[in-house]
């Protein structure tokens, strides 16, 4: 069930956030997640963010900021169910247009968002990161 997320959910989403990075992007050091979690943690809960439950355990998230998806993660033992193609679905269905950026050498993400309508528009290297990345659109 996808479902609006609730304050007390942010300590498994936060979770979520920080293993799935590590997880997708094994070409970016563990401490540049790190010492960006207090930040996401703080900022999370001012986003619009839906989560994905089942047997009352939440198993991944969408957040999205004026049509803008700051990220889409799954817990790393839920990926490759269709997860994260249904909380894509639920945003789809609010926005005409989607943005968002993802890093080029999260190979397996730039592919499941083509596969899903999105295309890449611009390339450039994120500053923070120097890691090049794509911004990827959607349009109903």
């Amino acid at each position: 069930m996808i479902r609006n997320f609730l304050r007390e959910d942010l300590a498994k989403v936060m979770e979520i956030w920080l293993n799935a990075n590590f997880q997708a992007h094994d070409f970016i050091t563990h401490e540049y997640w790190i010492s960006n979690y207090n930040m996401v943690e703080k900022n999370l809960p001012k986003a619009e963010v839906y989560v994905y439950e089942d047997e009352n355990m939440i198993k991944g998230f969408v957040g999205v900021d004026n049509g803008y998806i700051a990220g889409l993660f799954i817990s790393s033992n839920q990926q490759s169910k269709g997860l994260g193609k249904e909380l894509l679905e639920a945003v789809k269905s609010k926005y005409k247009e989607l943005k968002l950026r993802v890093y080029k050498n999260n190979v397996r993400a730039v592919y499941f968002y083509q596969r899903e309508g999105f295309e890449i528009i611009e390339k450039r290297v994120d500053k923070n990161t120097g890691e090049l990345e794509y911004l990827m659109i959607w349009r109903k």
